[in-house]
């Protein structure tokens, strides 16, 4: 394990624990300008996190969902949504994580999401792989009749996501509306599900579990099937390749 990993997956569990302690709590709540919250929970778990990375890599950048970005131009930048779910946080649901991806020249190299309620992390880095509970992990073989897939969205895309949701099923078995990005793809890349579809997210939301899903073998295209790309769009699909076909079908359905 490299050296940023293994600060990756401690700067994820502190900033996990940050989370626990106000899970299921009156933590106070903001609504942002595009109507997402945020809370104490988000802010104080980003500066564990930061302070954390910071301590073995202060020439590092980062960016972070609640604090923007700094330090533009290192070659290494740290990607960090500290409460992906903050939705599902606020209203008690136990879906939600703590995600971090390190780019070097904006390409993800290192990547955990930290799920807290159950202690588990799901980790790679680029050309090593994929775990999950610190074991290999891999997608799954299962094809459309018994694929289960999500759809992850920005706030932006509900018109978008319900043609998606409502026609998914002459496609494949089944779906979900999960409302964390990084816990889908990690669940993707585990071999837990088949699919998911991105729309309209921001880096932070997705950046650890694309690789995730690259490492554990998985397939990422846009909506009409080219190679994507990091940094290209916040679009695209994500499977385990097997269904994939299937997914670019129910894109382009009427």
């Amino acid at each position: 394990m490299s050296d940023s990993l293994r600060v990756a997956i401690e700067a994820a569990k502190k900033g996990g624990e940050v989370t626990l302690r106000y899970f299921e709590t009156s933590v106070a709540r903001e609504v942002k300008a595009d109507r997402s919250f945020v809370t104490a929970a988000d802010k104080e778990a980003e500066a564990a996190i930061i302070a954390t990375i910071q301590k073995h890599f202060p020439s590092h950048g980062f960016l972070a969902e609640e604090g923007g970005a700094s330090n533009h131009a290192s070659e290494f930048m740290w990607v960090i949504d500290p409460l992906d779910g903050t939705a599902n946080f606020v209203n008690g649901l136990p879906l939600f994580s703590t995600s971090i991806a390190l780019l070097r020249n904006g390409v993800p190299v290192v990547a955990v999401v930290y799920h807290a309620l159950g202690d588990t992390v799901y980790a790679a880095e680029k050309g090593k792989g994929s775990t999950w509970k610190g074991t290999a992990s891999r997608v799954s073989n299962g094809g459309p009749e018994h694929a289960m897939i999500t759809f992850e969205p920005g706030k932006k895309e509900k018109e978008r996501l319900n043609q998606l949701f409502s026609n998914a099923e002459r496609f494949i078995k089944s779906k979900r509306y999960i409302g964390s990005c990084a816990l889908a793809l990690g669940s993707l890349a585990r071999g837990g599900i088949e699919g998911v579809f991105v729309l309209g997210l921001d880096k932070w939301d997705y950046a650890a579990g694309v690789l995730l899903v690259e490492e554990a073998g998985g397939k990422l295209t846009d909506f009409e099937g080219k190679p994507w790309v990091f940094g290209s769009s916040n679009d695209f699909v994500a499977s385990n390749g097997v269904v994939h076909d299937a997914l670019l079908r129910l894109a382009a359905a009427d």
